[in-house]
């Protein structure tokens, strides 16, 4: 059976309270960059190195643009991992308010009062074509 009005708009208003309840976020995802380096006396050059180890960045978007950040302390790229992991949730929030509200409009049901253009609009003429 599907869920009557009332239900669906308290799931609306309970989605809408638990992204209201959400702590800081933010879009992005952390990657980790190494490799070698531009120094060719750096120990990254020689055979069998493995390379300097992963660097994290945090990259997100910004117009349109890729924007990269690194991060000063260990503290920060755990903030950042706490800020994308909230905003991971606030996506799914997200769906699932679309979702209600999508089921909200095919349950409410159609008011059939006709509005001002409506009532205006002219009616076919009963008269008959001479053209015959």
């Amino acid at each position: 059976m599907p869920d009557s009005l009332a239900d669906l708009e308290r799931q609306r208003a309970a989605v809408l309270r638990q992204i209201s309840e959400l702590e800081d976020f933010r879009a992005g995802s952390i990657t980790g960059t190494g490799g070698r380096c531009g120094n060719p006396g750096c120990h990254c050059h020689r055979p069998d190195d493995p390379g300097h180890r992963p660097h994290p960045r945090l990259t997100y978007k910004v117009n349109g643009k890729t924007v990269t950040e690194s991060f000063a302390t260990p503290a920060e790229q755990r903030k950042a991992e706490r800020e994308i992991e909230v905003f991971r949730r606030y996506r799914q929030l997200e769906r699932s308010f679309v979702e209600v509200n999508e089921r909200i409009c095919r349950a409410r049901p159609v008011k059939d009062a006709l509005t001002a253009e409506e009532k205006k609009r002219p009616r076919r003429s009963m008269q008959r074509s001479r053209a015959k």
